[in-house]
Parts: structure tokens; sequence; C-alpha cells
């Protein structure tokens, strides 16, 4: 098989597309990420890569809290909108119905199937973003959406993003269970 390079980017597929809130001059804010990833199991730290200038990253910074949530195809429109509109220009607090968990401060947004609400641990300057590193303080999920008390991918149905055509998809199926599968690989390359 021949490789084309492409130059460097940000391509890792798939990329998650999520729903960051911050409460900003005392209103919810939303701002659609997809540089988005878990980067610590215990405890669950999750990272963004957030633009500078991003409305939302000043209530991040004043409170010390954030969310991310989870939208479904159901709610493309309105992430997009969150998107391309900056809180600096437009108040996006009644886009969504939004509620608060324990920390208090933390927006989420109640039409998504999935939400983490974050106490920000650190906030790493690049040369034109910031790494927001968050540990997740609880998770809520739509009843709904779970299979034997555990969050369903299937139920949540959650968007991913790709580039350079910049658009929106929905998963698919499964391929196979983790952990499980490759103890059946022969070891063999074709």
């Amino acid at each position: 098989m021949a490789k084309v390079k492409v130059g460097p980017g940000p391509y890792l597929y798939p990329m998650p597309v999520v729903l960051v809130g911050a409460q900003v001059k005392g209103r919810p804010n939303y701002l659609t990420v997809a540089f988005a990833g878990i980067v610590n199991l215990q405890p669950a730290i999750i990272a963004l890569g957030l633009g500078r200038k991003h409305y939302t990253n000043l209530g991040i910074k004043k409170n010390k809290t954030f969310s991310v949530n989870i939208p479904s195809p159901k709610l493309v429109k309105a992430t997009d909108f969150c998107g391309i509109y900056s809180g600096h220009r437009v108040d996006k607090s009644g886009v969504f119905k939004s509620f608060y968990g324990k920390l208090k401060t933390a927006p989420m947004i109640e039409e998504c199937a999935v939400n983490l609400e974050c106490r920000l641990v650190r906030i790493i300057p690049l040369e034109a973003d910031e790494l927001v590193l968050g540990e997740i303080m609880e998770v809520y999920v739509d009843k709904k959406c779970l299979t034997r008390g555990a969050p369903d991918v299937r139920k949540i149905k959650p968007m991913v993003f790709t580039v350079p055509d910049n658009r929106y998809w929905a998963l698919g199926k499964a391929v196979g269970p983790a952990w499980k599968i490759g103890k059946t690989f022969s070891g063999k390359h074709k």
C-alpha cells in the first residue's frame, strides 16, 4: 500500500464533538470543541484544546469549573451554532436548558445525554491555544441511555468531527470486544 504525506495536522480520527460549558458574567455559555480527550484514569482527567480568545475561557478561569456535554446528531444545528458564534457577541445562554450540579458554577446541558462536571486542574499555554485540564468530579447520564446501569454509546449517539472536510458524523456499529478479540490474533501479517 502506498502512503502519501499530507503534512502535519489534526488527523486523529475520530475527534469527539463536545459542548464545553462555563458560567461567564453570571450566564451559561457553550462552546463547540473537537479537541477533547481523556488523559488520565485515576483521577479521571479530561484535556481540551481551546483557542485563547474564546469567551468560555473567561468563565473557566474565573470559576475554576466547566462542563463537557456530549450532543447527539439531533442537536447538530445548535451544536454548530455554538461553534460559529462567540459569546463575546452572542448570548448563548438560551440555546439549551441548563442545569447545575455539585460544583454550582459549571452549567450543563439537559438535552445532552452525558454531562461531565469538571474542576479546573491546570491551563497550559500553547502557541495559539490553551490546553485545559480538568478533573471529572461527577458524570450525569440520562436514565434512558443506560444499559445495566452503565452508559450505552448506542443510546447516547455521540457525534464525531473530521478534517479537512469539516463534517459532523454519527458513529457506526461495534466491530469487536476490547481486551478480548485480540486474544484470537495469530500474529501473522498479510
